[in-house]
């Protein structure tokens, strides 16, 4: 089992591992880890608004804003608001995930854009 990643820009500095397939289906196996990727998904959020939007507590948002990052499959950046606070903004950076199944392996490819 193997994730493949597939990438319509390939990005030379990006060097993080890639999750493997288990990992994969785990990680999106969990109904909070999915709310707050459509979340992100929909559009770039702060943590507070995913926390909203996915309907789960603020604590819960982070924590799975964090493992998906890990995954590569969000992405975030700080932003400096017009009041002087630093805000993180979390967007998906994956847009497309497909299960294969081949001779009783199972096979995720993960496609990245922009």
């Amino acid at each position: 089992m193997a994730a493949r990643p597939q990438s319509s820009h390939e990005c030379a500095e990006e060097s993080t591992s890639r999750p493997t397939t288990a990992e994969l289906l785990d990680l999106l196996g969990d109904k909070y880890t999915r709310r707050v990727f459509e979340a992100v998904s929909e559009r770039p959020r702060g943590g507070r608004a995913v926390a909203q939007v996915a309907g789960v507590s603020r604590a819960t948002a982070y924590r799975r804003l964090n493992e998906l990052r890990d995954a590569g499959l969000v992405t975030s950046e700080h932003q400096i608001s017009s009041d002087g606070h630093h805000r993180e903004q979390f967007a998906a950076s994956a847009r497309h995930l497909s299960i294969s199944l081949d001779d009783g392996d199972i096979e995720a490819a993960v496609s990245f854009g922009l």
